[in-house]
């Protein structure tokens, strides 16, 4: 048995671009056979710098918004919802996906785009949280030092962008990393687009991190003609 979830997905109440409110998308979600999602809404200078008059615990508890809105909407429903978060950091504009922290990390590690990408990537190995490339062949994106990655977003099922899924995935075979699949949801037009079929079921992000480092996937759900491709 396996369960089907999106790891790549973004609200209105937290992303700026996001179009479609968890409370519309998740139904059909569950409509079509996924068992969870995880919220990955952005998380980058862009976005904090407009709260710079706000507490940091309030500019969290903002970041946290769209995560917390899912959770609540699915309380008492056969369905997941994890925290995760999509990292940008001031070097270039490439996208970072991480799952694993809780809220209190967040609470307490303030400003993590600030970091350097280097740093940040020990940091997430300090505390067991998997970190990997989004679209990393998309146009102003280049990939990173594989040395720092544990994967690498092989299909991104945005349509209006040309992630070049092609290109992620033979750097991802090439460097041995792990390959995940996620629809990038903002609008109508990413709704189940991919995702990825797991062999347990991760009630928290910690346990998502734990399932990817175990190699615990079973295949990746993608559309239009890119393979699907059976990882066992």
């Amino acid at each position: 048995m396996s369960f089907l979830f999106e790891t790549h997905f973004h609200t209105p109440y937290t992303s700026s671009c996001g179009e479609i409110y968890p409370e519309e998308s998740i139904p059909i979600y569950i409509e079509n056979g996924y068992s969870g999602l995880v919220v990955t809404d952005h998380y980058y200078a862009g976005y904090f710098e407009r709260l710079c008059n706000n507490s940091w615990r309030e500019q969290a508890d903002l970041f946290l918004l769209g995560y917390r809105k899912a959770k609540e909407f699915c309380e008492g429903k056969d369905f997941n919802v994890l925290l995760g978060l999509e990292i940008r950091f001031s070097d270039n504009c490439n996208d970072h996906l991480v799952y694993g922290m809780d809220e209190e990390f967040i609470y307490n590690n303030p400003r993590l785009d600030l970091l350097e990408f280097e740093k940040f990537a020990l940091l997430c190995r300090e505390n067991g949280f998997f970190l990997l490339q989004a679209h990393p062949f998309r146009d102003n994106c280049a990939p990173r030092n594989p040395e720092y990655l544990d994967g690498v977003e092989v299909y991104n099922g945005h349509p209006g962008h040309n992630s070049h899924n092609d290109k992620a995935l033979n750097f991802a075979f090439k460097n041995n990393l792990v390959m995940t699949a996620g629809s990038d949801l903002h609008d109508l037009r990413q709704l189940c687009r991919a995702g990825m079929y797991l062999k347990k079921h991760p009630s928290t992000s910690n346990e998502l991190a734990s399932i990817l480092f175990d190699g615990k996937i079973e295949k990746l759900k993608v559309s239009d003609s890119f393979e699907m491709y059976d990882l066992n």
